[in-house]
């Protein structure tokens, strides 16, 4: 954790003449919770939301300026890809015109189709794969452009251009390289604000809010989701599936930054608005042709299952867990979440029953993820901090399972 985080802690409390004790009771953590974080240590978001609602603060307010996760290396196979991508966002500027990114052969009738099928990589942690295909799609739609013929035409270059350059940014965000997420992010809703196509353009800002959220960039975050939101707000009893979704989304980035921020009152409007939505779409959409990633009734419900898992409300997690929108016989009605979705929730319910001391349930909830999603897995931090608290406490021989997991996720049992 930075310096300037244990400071803002130390600081705050020593504002309010607060002992450590007394943060330690209003904080609801342990006394050497409260030690270690002023000494340096490292916490969880959740664990700072809980100190910033102890000091009545926003939790932005604990973080430095300039904080942000650390980039992925680009060492390995990762680093060509990652050099093509920044020839194809970040070109060489100089006195003439002439500099720019390399482009293709042009609009071909597949392009759409391509990106399509990135985006199933994409969604099957196929990440390598992703990073492959991204130049091609990229240089594919640039060509697109400047051979583009009449208005028409240069209209459907340029959507499909922000497309391709949407989920450019979804793959940087995923792994971490957030300056040229940033970059792609930026590029495509500006494509999409020239056209006025300004429902595609949202989609962008819906990854961006992502972005932020990615950076602990709460605030800016739930402005930046609200102000669209209201942009975009569609009257409920007209509007299209898609329109819903989109304005769905862009409802749960503003809960999803209100509640790491410790602004509830926020979150909570920000809920019941998104769960209006997905009510009225009635099922489970996904189109990334129109919208960022999957929204309905199970999705809405889901991320308030988030909200209390970040809030360390384990009974509630596993109160709601399993029951209305996602009890069994609703997925068959309004229809299952996409895979990554679905998985993090089941970690969330993992953690609530590690908490709890139910490890043979957390287990059985982590081992139901690796047999779903091995590769996916790999990528989660949250899924050995449950292992990791497993193993802590179990005083006898690890069970088959067990040594499962912990060999898949490089823990020593």
């Amino acid at each position: 954790m930075s310096p300037e985080i244990s400071a803002n802690i130390r600081n705050h409390r020593r504002c309010l003449g607060w002992s450590q004790e007394r943060l330690a009771e209003a904080a609801g953590v342990s006394l050497g919770t409260v030690r270690k974080l002023e000494q340096g240590g490292v916490a969880r978001v959740e664990t700072l939301a809980r100190f910033a609602e102890a000091l009545d603060v926003d939790t932005a307010a604990l973080f430095a300026p300039a904080a942000s996760p650390e980039p992925i290396s680009d060492d390995g196979p990762s680093r060509q890809q990652l050099l093509d991508l920044r020839r194809h966002l970040m070109p060489p500027v100089g006195l003439a015109d002439e500099a720019g990114p390399p482009a293709g052969e042009g609009l071909r009738g597949g392009l759409l189709h391509d990106i399509d099928e990135a985006h199933a990589l994409y969604q099957a942690d196929r990440y390598d794969a992703v990073a492959r295909r991204l130049p091609g799609i990229l240089s594919a739609a640039e060509g697109g452009v400047c051979v583009a013929d009449g208005d028409e035409q240069r209209h459907q270059s340029v959507s499909t251009r922000a497309r391709a350059l949407f989920l450019t940014g979804k793959y940087l965000t995923q792994v971490r390289q957030y300056d040229l997420a940033y970059q792609a992010l930026a590029s495509g809703i500006r494509d999409a604000r020239g056209i006025e196509a300004m429902p595609t353009a949202a989609v962008g800002v819906i990854g961006m809010c992502w972005l932020l959220l990615r950076q602990d960039r709460f605030a800016e975050c739930a402005d930046l989701a609200s102000d669209t939101a209201d942009a975009m707000e569609p009257r409920i009893s007209k509007a299209m599936p898609q329109e819903l979704a989109v304005w769905g989304e862009l409802l749960l980035r503003v809960a999803a930054a209100a509640v790491r921020n410790n602004r509830k009152p926020e979150a909570k409007d920000a809920r019941r608005m998104a769960a209006t939505a997905a009510h009225a779409i009635g099922r489970e959409r996904t189109d990334f042709r129109t919208q960022w990633g999957a929204f309905g009734p199970a999705t809405a419900e889901i991320k308030v299952i988030e909200d209390l898992s970040l809030k360390g409300d384990v009974r509630g997690v596993l109160r709601r867990a399993d029951t209305g929108p996602l009890h069994r016989d609703s997925l068959t009605t309004y229809g299952a979440p996409t895979s990554n979705v679905w998985g993090r929730y089941r970690l969330d319910v993992a953690r609530a029953h590690s908490l709890t001391g139910a490890h043979h349930d957390a287990t059985g909830e982590l081992m139901g993820i690796y047999r779903s999603q091995p590769e996916w897995m790999r990528h989660q931090p949250m899924a050995r901090r449950v292992l990791d608290k497993v193993l802590s406490t179990r005083a006898r021989t690890l069970t088959a399972d067990m040594r499962t997991l912990a060999s898949h996720l490089g823990i020593s049992g």
